[in-house]
C-alpha cells in the first residue's frame, strides 16, 4: 500500500462558509475575525492494484489554471484518470467541492473514470437545505454522471476497504480502514482531522455532536495504537500522516 497527501493549502473560514486562502508566512489572522485557520488535504492510495481518493478537497485551482488536486496526483506519479474509486467521508465543501470542475465553461466530473462513493443518508441530508456547507449544485452534477455508488451503514466495499458510519461531525460522516496484508491505513476524516485533537481532550463547537466526536476520537485513537494504524489526518498543519501511541492513558504521534 502507497498512501500520498495531496496537500491543497491552508485556508480560513468563517460564518459565510466561504474558503478563502491564507497564507501564514505573510497573511494576517487579525484581519479576518471570527475565522477558523484550516488546511486541506485529500489523500492518494494505491492498494491491491487500485487507485483510491480518499476526499477531494475544495476543488481550487493553481495560477496555471489547473486543478490543484489533479496537479498533486501528477506529482506523486499518477494520472487523475486512473483513479477508480473516490471515497467520500462526508459532503461539506471543504471535502466534496473537488468532486467536480470547470472546463471551457463546462462542468464535469473530476475523475470520469471513477466510482464515487456516498453515504445514502448524507446525501439525502445534503438536500434538506438545513447547512450551507453542503452544496447541492456540485452534487446534481455529480448525480447525473451515473458515477455514484451509494452505501449505507457499515460494511465493506473490497477485501481491502471497509466503512464504518460514526456521525459525530455530521450526522452520517463514515470512516474507512484500508487493510491490505496487515498493512493497515486508517482516514478518520473530520472525526480525526488532525494529530492535536488526540493530545488535547475538547468539544468542537463545529460538530454536530460534540460529545460524540470526543469520544469516537479516543476509540479509533485507542485502536490505532494497539494495531498500528497508519493515520491520515486531513485537516493536519504539518504531519499529514502518522502513527499513534498510547502511553499511561495519553497519546503520542510519531509522523511518518
Amino acid at each position: 500500500m502507497k498512501v500520498y497527501a495531496l496537500t491543497e493549502g491552508s485556508y480560513s473560514v468563517d460564518s459565510s462558509k466561504k474558503f478563502i486562502p491564507f497564507n501564514p508566512e505573510t497573511d494576517n489572522p487579525k484581519d479576518r475575525p471570527a475565522s477558523l485557520f484550516i488546511y486541506v488535504q485529500p489523500f492518494l492510495v494505491e492498494i491491491a492494484g487500485k487507485l483510491i481518493l480518499l476526499d477531494t478537497g475544495l476543488g481550487y485551482k493553481n495560477e496555471a489554471g489547473k486543478l490543484i488536486i489533479h496537479e498533486n496526483i501528477r506529482k506523486a506519479g499518477y494520472d487523475p484518470d486512473d483513479v477508480n474509486m473516490v471515497l467520500m467521508s462526508h459532503l461539506h465543501f471543504d471535502h466534496a467541492a473537488g468532486m467536480v470542475y470547470e472546463n471551457d465553461g463546462k462542468w464535469q466530473l473530476s475523475f470520469p473514470h471513477a466510482e464515487y462513493v456516498i453515504n445514502r443518508d448524507e446525501w439525502e441530508t445534503a438536500y434538506s437545505g438545513e447547512s450551507a456547507s453542503y452544496h447541492t449544485d456540485i452534487f446534481d452534477i455529480v448525480q447525473r454522471s451515473g458515477s455514484i455508488r451509494f452505501i449505507e451503514g457499515d460494511g465493506a466495499l473490497t477485501d481491502e476497504i471497509s466503512y464504518e458510519v460514526t456521525g459525530g461531525h455530521c450526522k452520517y460522516h463514515q470512516v474507512f480502514l484500508l487493510n491490505e496484508n496487515g498493512d493497515k491505513a486508517f482516514y478518520g476524516a473530520d472525526i480525526l482531522p488532525e494529530p492535536e485533537q488526540l493530545l488535547r481532550k475538547f468539544k468542537a463547537k463545529y460538530d454536530y455532536d460534540g460529545a460524540r466526536s470526543l469520544e469516537l476520537r479516543s476509540h479509533y485513537g485507542k485502536l490505532a495504537a494497539q494495531e498500528n494504524w497508519l493515520c491520515l489526518f486531513y485537516h493536519a498543519k504539518s504531519g499529514a500522516l502518522g502513527r499513534v501511541e498510547e502511553i499511561d492513558g495519553s497519546f503520542k504521534i510519531k509522523k511518518v
